[in-house]
């Protein structure tokens, strides 16, 4: 199968990353909560990575319910997503740092982590919302996290990837009509 063929073919069946997408709300509302609870900002930032552990079941049960097998092995290219995945584990390193150093900038750095991470898949998935979203996201989380609490950043991070959800949505209608 050819490179343009094998990309087509992800697409659809991984619906263009949707279930992580729309598991990534659920990540960002958890963290939003965790962020408006007063508790001290080290057992915050604990909380705040504790709240991603749900990603991959979560995002499991989602592309379930959409008919996604997100462990699929059928598309060669599926090892390239899990690729552009890990180097988000490699920069969570940032973010332990930021945890110990400035640990009330570390929901920010985090958001800018997530974000950034989304720009490869703007390649796979032929997509102009990743690179948008990809952009948009990590420049946000540092003008806000600059500006305000953590608390902020994580509800703008709620309200922009359930925006980039609906994008991603429409731009996957696009492409399989």
């Amino acid at each position: 199968m050819s490179l343009e063929k094998l990309r087509n073919d992800i697409i659809i069946k991984q619906k263009k990353g949707m279930p992580f997408i729309i598991a990534s709300v659920v990540i960002w509302l958890l963290i939003t909560i965790v962020a408006s609870i007063d508790i001290s900002i080290g057992l915050k930032n604990i909380f705040v990575f504790c709240c991603s552990v749900p990603l991959l079941p979560l995002s499991w049960m989602i592309g379930k319910k959409i008919g996604v097998n997100i462990f699929s092995k059928e598309n060669e290219l599926g090892n390239l997503g899990f690729l552009f995945t890990m180097n988000q584990i490699l920069y969570l390193l940032i973010v332990m740092w930021v945890f110990n150093v400035v640990p009330n900038k570390m929901i920010m750095v985090y958001a800018m982590v997530f974000g950034a991470h989304l720009l490869p898949y703007s390649w796979l998935y032929k997509s102009k919302a990743y690179k948008i979203f990809s952009i948009i996201i990590p420049i946000c989380a540092l003008v806000l996290g600059n500006i305000f609490s953590g608390f902020v950043v994580a509800g703008a991070l709620t309200i922009t990837e359930f925006i980039f959800v609906i994008v991603l949505q429409k731009e996957f209608e696009k492409f399989t009509i």
